[in-house]
């Protein structure tokens, strides 16, 4: 077996333990359901690093000799929450490191609900007044 195999077994076999280790269903987690409807997906940044290396190491003898190692990691990292309730869907994103551009984002449909309710309200007020004038 020729040095190149050898490396390309190393790396194979480390980068197929990672691919096991970052599935897509890391990301995006599974959907869990509670008691009363809400559906919950988990949502996770995942971090891989990875090396390897090998030598020939050149021997009096006609024996091969070869060294070599390889080695990877995995960082998971939960970030946010998907919650779907009535058809009603939310991102509850976890402040751990959160930028405050994203935070600013993730309230943008509450005060548009909020200034809507508002108006709203007021409007009706506005007609209740002018209804009790005839």
């Amino acid at each position: 077996m020729n040095e190149n195999t050898k490396i390309e077994g190393l790396v194979k076999t480390a980068m197929e333990k990672v691919h096991e280790l970052a599935e897509c269903e890391t990301v995006v987690g599974k959907p869990i359901v509670t008691a009363d409807g809400t559906t919950i997906i988990p949502v996770s940044k995942i971090s891989v690093g990875f090396a390897s290396g090998g030598s020939d190491l050149p021997t009096k003898t006609a024996k091969e000799t070869f060294g070599g190692g390889s080695g990877g990691g995995v960082s998971i990292t939960p970030i946010a929450f998907i919650a779907v309730y009535h058809g009603e869907v939310k991102l509850l994103q976890l402040t751990v490191n959160a930028p405050k551009e994203n935070a600013i984002i993730n309230m943008v449909p509450e005060v548009i609900d909020k200034i809507t309710a508002f108006i709203d309200k007021k409007k009706a007020e506005s007609d209740d007044e002018d209804s009790e004038e005839f």
